[in-house]
């Protein structure tokens, strides 16, 4: 085999190695060093392989384009990654440009949303919340004042039992927005829905201690059954490159064992 031969079927090898192997597609980007760590940690309990890229805007998480739409519903059932919100301290930064009293009062309303369902977010089970607060309002002169009033809406897990947490929840929206501290259950409505836990519809196959899709086992054997070719084209030109190796492997072949003499 000419030299150039096996170099050219080598390269080719390495390529659709490297192409298999490096085909990778961003699922995330702009995410905490948190954030990202909870989706990898996510992904790798289902086996879905995935790797962390420091970007200028934050960290960007990869995984392999055969394992996209896996990864998006496995995050989309446990609510990762989680929503950025905005702190009273952002909302209300000084920017040195004089706002009007509705619009301060807007901003006041979105902070102290956001700030709730951050609070409501940190419970053990909860996969989304959402929190719409309407402040006390005269709708015109004269009239009485409208009362303050809230919904919140909570996504969770099975694990979460809304009965135990439902009065701990009402305690803390009701403290946190003013003139609810008496609210009722019409005045203050939570509700609770549960979340469609992630169903693994992709067939899986166990490697030793490991388990990969039927997709990527098969692209294993693809690989193994390619390096193995290559293996024994890299032999075969070994063997035409080296006529010495060959000429000392031939003689010892033709070469009849030498008798021992007797004394």
């Amino acid at each position: 085999m000419h030299p150039r031969t096996v170099r050219c079927v080598v390269v080719v090898l390495l390529a659709l190695l490297m192409a298999g192997c490096g085909d990778r597609m961003e699922l995330h980007r702009d995410l905490t060093e948190q954030d990202a760590n909870e989706v990898l940690a996510e992904l790798a309990s289902k086996n879905i392989d995935a790797q962390k890229r420091l970007d200028k805007g934050g960290v960007a998480v990869l995984v392999s384009t055969q394992d996209i739409s896996r990864a998006v519903r496995v995050l989309e059932a446990v609510g990762l990654p989680r929503r950025s919100r905005s702190t009273l301290g952002q909302v209300f930064r000084k920017e040195g440009v004089i706002s009007s009293p509705l619009e301060e009062r807007a901003r006041y309303i979105y902070a102290l949303s956001q700030e709730l369902e951050q609070t409501l977010s940190q419970i053990d089970g909860v996969v989304v919340a959402r929190v719409h607060v309407v402040l006390p309002e005269r709708i015109a002169p004269g009239e009485p004042v409208q009362p303050a009033s809230a919904a919140v809406f909570i996504k969770h897990r099975a694990d979460l039992e809304p009965d135990s947490v439902l009065p701990r929840i009402r305690r803390m929206v009701a403290s946190s927005i003013p003139g609810m501290t008496n609210a009722d259950e019409r005045k203050l409505a939570v509700v609770f829905v549960p979340a469609q836990g992630y169903q693994e519809t992709v067939e899986m196959v166990s490697i030793g201690p490991f388990n990969v899709t039927r997709e990527r086992f098969e692209f294993l054997q693809w690989v193994a059954a390619l390096c193995g070719v290559g293996l024994v084209l890299l032999l075969a030109g070994l063997w035409a490159l080296n006529p010495r190796l060959r000429e000392r492997l031939l003689r010892r072949n033709t070469t009849p064992p030498s008798s021992e003499t007797s004394l």
